[in-house]
């Protein structure tokens, strides 16, 4: 192992005990343009989450987890790295009686091998100080790269028979 393999298993290590402060995610759950632009966005696009399995990347509090199981998703993959995170997550998800909808997973993305459904849908709060701070948006391209069962290509250029939108957000501008 090289130098900087070691320096990025160091920052990634930090990442995550940082992320496992109940503080941390208190600050952005109060954060409410933020949590209602998830909201609006998820609630907005139902269609797009009716009957589909959905895999939140970093799910933190799973409060994405939550929406996409509100807005009719089979079932949700809610992932996370963090222990302490993980655990409130669950008893969130147990008191908006989400259980049978939401499955809470304590490993990082890239430790998991599979999942027992297709994915179809990724939504992850990967956007940081400046879009990128976070370091998240690699976990999301690898689990894109690793998971994501991609709808087949319709020619139709219709825009309600073309919606195949599949990581929630999908664009930043900077």
């Amino acid at each position: 192992m090289d130098s900087r393999q070691l320096d990025n298993i160091s920052i990634n290590k930090q990442s995550f005990e940082s992320y496992d402060n109940f503080q941390i995610h208190e600050l952005m759950l109060r954060d409410r343009p933020r949590v209602t632009a998830y909201y609006d966005a998820i609630m907005n696009n139902k269609h797009l989450f009716e009957n589909k399995v959905v895999l939140d990347v970093g799910c933190g509090s799973a409060i994405l987890s939550m929406f996409a199981a509100k807005a009719g998703a089979k079932l949700v993959y809610a992932v996370d790295a963090c222990p302490k995170i993980c655990n409130l997550a669950v008893e969130l998800i147990k008191r908006n009686h989400l259980q049978e909808t939401i499955q809470v997973i304590n490993k990082p993305i890239e430790d998991i091998d599979k999942f027992d459904e297709d994915i179809n849908i990724i939504i992850s709060e990967w956007m940081g100080f400046y879009l990128f701070h976070e370091s998240t948006l690699e976990s999301v391209i690898y689990a894109r790269d690793h998971f994501l069962n991609l709808p087949s290509r319709n020619d139709d250029i219709t825009p309600d028979q073309n919606e195949s939108i599949v990581i929630f957000p999908s664009h930043a501008y900077l």
